[in-house]
């Protein structure tokens, strides 16, 4: 799994253009994929900006688990690029 990881890592790096990404992650991913992907980036700002688990999983219409997840994730040192501000 990890090998995996550093290989789809070292994919993202190369791509340099907003439309080769794009192009990129709807040849690699679901509609639907993408909108979880999106969801789980927002989950995030939401957090760093010190908005309450309960109400996220309200907002956006998800569970609790969810939130959780991304909470912990945080926690654990990750998404330090993005932060309350950032926008999609």
């Amino acid at each position: 799994m990890k090998n995996s990881v550093q290989k789809l890592a070292d994919i993202f790096l190369k791509i340099r253009d907003k439309e080769e990404m794009i192009n990129f992650l709807y040849g690699l991913l679901t509609p639907k994929e993408i909108e979880e992907f999106s969801t789980r980036l927002e989950i995030v700002r939401m957090l760093k900006q010190g908005v309450r688990q309960k109400s996220i999983a309200k907002r956006l219409g998800i569970g609790i688990a969810t939130v959780t997840r991304g909470s912990n994730e945080i926690r654990k040192g990750r998404f330090i690029s993005i932060n309350s501000s950032w926008r999609a």
